[in-house]
């Protein structure tokens, strides 16, 4: 039996021996289940050649995949195929346009679809495929400058299993009474508004603006562990209508917006390749989606990883004039250098997934594409440097608490600084 890897490189070999015929057929549904194994899913009104190919197709997949395919109900005519996809993340197959993969999958969440930026306000994710870089400490600096110059910011801690935003922007006796995750599991009894004039508060380290800030969770977390294992689940407002989870996040969000009418949500997203990620990125409308990363090879590995799934689903169009590179924790010694090696390895994996291929008589087009040394380009990084002074202290609220030198800020995290600010004036 073939690996879970080899599954669609066999299933291409077999549709390529039939590419002819597959032409005939309005669309195929390949359906790839929990366990890694396949059905073919076709319209119930196909003609009965065309389910002979289908059938025929099916067998032979059979063949080479072994016990991937069962040997009942390897095909299912369906009367509703748009119906049967339609909760699934899917993609079309390399070179079948009327060949989709569909996947089922344990969560719900799909790094695949990526929804419209937001309108209501400027929705900024700070993101990073590891932890350990420095990323809620970079945006706890950046919304305490972007107050200093007067603006109003909402912070939102998504890393929900592990937190630690709060402590860098609120004392503990200013955090409100409950966090996301009270919400998330009051909202699926239709219970969030009596929750959520509780779930903010307003950080004292703001002087000329003001912060925001929405924790994972309360001044007293409660059964945080128990709660946190239902605030994945989807809302059944009834047996035909449910609302997934990233869904309601939204829905938080956009009360909240209307509410503290901030001018900027700088949002903390969860390291890794997992559920809170995905939403995150995909499902909120972010106008930015700001990568922090280490020049190490687990970091390019990782986006690597992500940008194929991307290029594999289609998405990436969709997704890639928002992301952005941050080079974070540059250190002190050779700075320069490490800078050098970092964007060269950062373009590399933007051009080998992201990026368009530019032919060779083409000089001038509209192509997404990037030279390694052009600053426009996502792949170019924004630059956080490691300070020793602020890498000493408990935390980043007892930092700006002692009322740390702007220039000092601006020296670690001005690339970064500047960078939201352009999003913020220009509407970018």
């Amino acid at each position: 039996m073939k690996t879970f890897d080899e599954i669609i490189p066999e299933i291409i070999k077999v549709l390529q021996v039939r590419s002819l015929e597959l032409q005939n057929i309005d669309k195929l549904i390949i359906n790839r289940d929990l366990n890694g194994r396949i059905r073919l899913l076709a319209d119930e009104n196909t003609t009965t050649n065309n389910k002979k190919i289908i059938n025929g197709i099916a067998e032979s997949m059979a063949y080479i995949l072994g016990d991937r395919i069962p040997n009942k109900e390897r095909v299912m005519y369906e009367s509703y195929l748009d119906e049967v996809i339609k909760n699934a993340p899917y993609f079309s197959l390399t070179g079948f346009n009327n060949v989709i993969i569909a996947d089922r999958l344990l969560g719900e969440t799909n790094w695949g679809n990526i929804l419209p930026i937001n309108n209501k306000s400027h929705r900024i994710v700070f993101y990073s495929i590891k932890g350990g870089v420095g990323r809620s400490t970079a945006l706890a600096a950046t919304a305490w400058a972007l107050a200093e110059e007067g603006k109003k910011v909402l912070v939102i801690d998504m890393d929900l299993e592990s937190p630690g935003i709060t402590s860098s922007l609120l004392p503990p006796e200013k955090s409100p009474m409950y966090g996301i995750v009270d919400w998330l599991v009051e909202d699926l009894i239709n219970n969030g508004d009596i929750v959520f004039s509780n779930i903010f508060s307003l950080s004292d380290l703001s002087r000329n603006g003001e912060i925001f800030l929405v924790p994972s969770y309360g001044k007293n977390p409660g059964e945080y562990i128990s709660k946190i294992g239902r605030a994945w689940m989807s809302n059944y407002i009834s047996p035909e209508n449910r609302e997934l989870w990233q869904t309601r996040m939204d829905r938080l969000i956009q009360q909240l917006e209307t509410n503290l009418k901030p001018d900027v949500v700088l949002i903390d997203s969860r390291a890794g390749i997992d559920e809170i990620s995905a939403a995150c990125i995909t499902s909120l409308g972010a106008e930015a989606v700001l990568l922090f990363s280490l020049d190490t090879d687990q970091t390019w590995d990782g986006y690597t990883i992500l940008f194929d799934h991307w290029l594999k689903t289609g998405a990436v169009k969709d997704i890639r004039e928002r992301l952005q590179i941050v080079g974070a924790l540059i250190p002190e010694k050779e700075a320069n250098k490490y800078k050098e090696n970092f964007n060269e390895r950062s373009w590399d994996v933007f051009t080998n997934k992201l990026y368009d291929k530019i032919p060779a008589d083409v000089s001038d087009s509209d192509l997404f594409s990037f030279d390694r040394d052009d600053e426009e380009g996502p792949h170019y990084p924004l630059c956080v440097y490691w300070n020793r002074g602020l890498e000493a202290l408990p935390n980043m609220y007892q930092s700006l608490g002692q009322n740390i030198n702007k220039d000092h800020v601006r020296l670690i995290f001005g690339d970064l600084i500047a960078f939201i600010k352009d999003i913020i004036g220009n509407g970018k």
